[in-house]
């Protein structure tokens, strides 16, 4: 009965990465990102990917730190790519000032744990209990591996599933293994400039203006909660008085 369950379920796969998520590293915005699609569809896509670093001579691993003006045709056309293939979505969770976060009063003192409590945020509104899902995320250190198996089961207990059949796998990769793990840098990489409130760089500003039409909505702000294709949450720490 449960092999013919397995057989029925759609099976997708997500990518997960993070701009600005350390402690201290002096910037005040942290977003995390996720791209998903059907598990069948990763190697169609990774392969138009490829394709169009190649046309545009992007050579390298994509990455929102090392945009450029020469590919300013790349990130366009990869913009116009995401939003043309139906399969594709995508949802990041903004944290808009680590500045008001109290870990004391929160995490029992620990960056980590809120790290965790954030990805389990973004994942749980993509999660479906009848579907599979494999979860990939950039890998963060050589130590987190125990941190990510207590996700999975917190995601698979949230939903009652306690064979754990809905996540089949969730483990740490690295970003140059995957285009869709370099596409989802990119769009939390967008985002997280929007959200610093950044201008200095006009391809950047380009790229997230032209994100930004295609969403009829700025990045500063939420949506709506049903919005698969691009899903944004913002969220506003509450600042505890000492």
């Amino acid at each position: 009965m449960i092999g013919e369950d397995k057989i029925n379920q759609l099976e997708y796969n997500i990518y997960c990465d993070e701009s600005c998520h350390l402690e201290k590293d002096q910037q005040r915005v942290m977003v995390l990102g996720a791209i998903w699609c059907p598990g069948k569809e990763v190697k169609a896509i990774s392969q138009e990917i490829r394709r169009l670093k190649q046309q545009y001579n992007a050579r390298g691993e994509l990455k929102w730190i090392k945009v450029s003006k020469s590919r300013l045709a790349f990130y366009c056309s990869l913009v116009d790519y995401f939003f043309k293939t139906p399969s594709l979505n995508f949802r990041c969770l903004v944290v808009d000032d680590k500045s008001k976060l109290n870990h004391g009063f929160f995490n029992q003192g620990d960056h980590d744990t809120f790290y965790y409590k954030m990805y389990f945020s973004l994942l749980s509104k993509i999660l479906d209990p009848i579907s599979r899902y494999s979860i990939y995320l950039d890998i963060k250190d050589t130590r987190s591996q125990h941190k990510i198996t207590e996700l999975k089961n917190i995601l698979c207990n949230n939903i009652h599933d306690f064979t754990q059949q809905m996540i089949e796998k969730i483990q740490q990769i690295r970003s140059h293994e995957s285009e869709l793990l370099q596409l989802a840098d990119f769009f939390a990489g967008a985002v997280c400039y929007k959200n610093k409130g950044l201008i200095g760089n006009k391809t950047k500003g380009e790229i997230v203006s032209r994100i930004e039409a295609k969403i009829g909505k700025k990045l500063i702000h939420s949506t709506s909660l049903y919005e698969k294709k691009f899903n944004i949450f913002v969220f506003s720490p509450m600042k505890i008085l000492q």
